[in-house]
């Protein structure tokens, strides 16, 4: 059985959608060395070196790290910067 929604409700729905916060994540590469990621993380997203190191290393070992999160637009410039210090890294939004 199927419940009527709402123009209304169905509207609330999609704006939730759209304000849900997003998130970066950077994924680990063949390249790049252990300290360059770490000063990226410092240098580009403000992080305190503990902080920094600790990403860096989720990335090596894990595979992937998130970075930062908030607005989309906020996210796509972060994704856009770490692409340009030659970083892996994507965006997604936060559920």
């Amino acid at each position: 059985m199927t419940l009527p929604v709402s123009d209304s409700e169905v509207g609330s729905l999609s704006d939730t959608a759209e304000n849900a916060p997003w998130v970066v994540i950077v994924w680990n590469d063949p390249v790049n060395l252990m300290s360059y990621v770490t000063y990226v993380f410092q240098t580009l997203l403000g992080h305190p070196r503990p902080v920094a190191e600790r990403l860096m290393l989720d990335v090596h070992h894990k595979g992937r790290a998130t970075v930062a999160h908030g607005p989309r637009d906020s996210m796509e410039s972060i994704v856009t910067q770490l692409h340009g210090a030659g970083l892996w890294a994507t965006m997604a939004q936060d559920r």
